[in-house]
């Protein structure tokens, strides 16, 4: 049977409502009453049912998940373990690899030999075969006393001829799969990189003293696993920390990373807009007019506010290099909202001035 998914046209995350939509919409379109003239309009019709009454029921459906990622997790490590025996074959019979690796042993040979024959022209072994070869023809000395630095390559070239023979006795690989051979042979382990399983993502809630303080502090994650976390340097909200190899596991796979989420508390006195740090000073009339000095606690100390005269509400005070600390030594700075608010009980002079502001003033 297909893939269920596939036949009813819905995604692998689909609720039941949007799969009953699917089910029924297709249903009407392949059902046989409507498409006589077509026939295979049963069998797609019997193959969407079938389709459907597996993915309705919430236990054959997670059955169906669960044996398709462990399918294809198989069939992921058959590919891997099927690419192997070709870096790792035997020498029963020719192979791209083998062809390559005794190419390159035979210029790693010839390589190592080339040094040697420069200091070989000096003591003159190479002569020795020389007289029987002047036995047959005896004008061959005068040519080879005036081509002196011809015999040098000769060795390099017999030597050549040797360590390539039982290359050419064997049977040639195809000419393909020697080019794919060369090419992973030149790029090397770049070529052999196993993938890396995907990372994992976790939120991790803080709050603004974890952030100044530096706390080290405790993830969980979704197996019942628990990592600690060290807050860095600067940190703020939404930054991500990466645990490298921490995350899932998977056979023939590099072990992926846990990527951490810091989620910074914004619902208490003081909020957070990067380094900067944000909260709210209520003040009463008379300090909004006159102006008027508070002292602020926060999170690195107390500050003294200092609120101008005729000052109205929504009004943002900032203070430099009040807020939270950064790396580097730098700091942010704390923005100070005001808020007018009046006394709980009524104020009578107050209510009288405001009345005379209104009104006029009346003897």
């Amino acid at each position: 049977m297909r893939d269920p998914y596939v036949i009813l046209g819905v995604r692998r995350n689909a609720g039941q409502d949007e799969i009953k939509a699917a089910w029924r919409s297709l249903a009407k379109a392949v059902h046989p009453d409507h498409n006589q003239d077509d026939p295979s309009a049963a069998e797609r019709f019997a193959e969407a049912g079938k389709a459907y009454e597996l993915l309705r029921d919430p236990k054959l459906r997670s059955r169906y998940d669960y044996a398709r990622r462990e399918a294809e997790l198989r069939r992921m490590e058959a590919m891997k373990a099927k690419m192997r025996p070709q870096e790792e074959a035997p020498v029963d019979a020719e192979t791209a690899e083998d062809a390559i690796s005794q190419i390159f042993g035979a210029e790693a040979r010839t390589k190592s030999a080339r040094p040697s024959p420069q200091p070989t022209p000096k003591p003159s072994p190479k002569p020795a075969p020389k007289p029987a070869a002047a036995a047959k023809e005896p004008e061959r000395p005068a040519q080879t006393a005036e081509s002196k630095p011809e015999p040098a390559p000769e060795p390099q070239q017999e030597g050549a001829v040797r360590t390539e023979t039982p290359l050419m006795q064997r049977a040639a690989a195809p000419a393909a799969e020697l080019v794919a051979a060369i090419v992973r042979r030149i790029r090397g382990r770049a070529a052999k990189t196993t993938e890396k399983v995907p990372d994992l993502p976790v939120d991790l809630a803080v709050s603004i003293d974890d952030l100044i303080n530096r706390h080290r502090l405790t993830v969980e994650l979704p197996d019942g696993e628990s990592l600690k976390v060290q807050i860095p340097p600067g940190a703020v909200d939404g930054q991500t920390i990466r645990l490298a190899e921490q995350g899932y596991r998977v056979t023939g796979m590099t072990r992926g990373d846990v990527v951490v989420t810091l989620r910074v508390d914004q619902g208490g006195t003081f909020r957070t807009r990067g380094l900067d740090l944000m909260t709210t000073l209520p003040i009463d009339l008379q300090g909004a007019v006159l102006g008027c000095e508070q002292v602020l606690d926060t999170p690195i100390g107390p500050v003294t506010v200092v609120v101008p005269a005729w000052s109205g509400s929504d009004k943002v005070i900032r203070l430099a290099g009040r807020g939270m600390p950064g790396a580097y030594g730098t700091h942010g700075d704390l923005l100070v909202e005001l808020r007018l608010v009046l006394p709980d009980a009524p104020d009578d002079k107050i209510t009288d001035l405001m009345k005379s502001q209104r009104d006029g003033l009346y003897l």
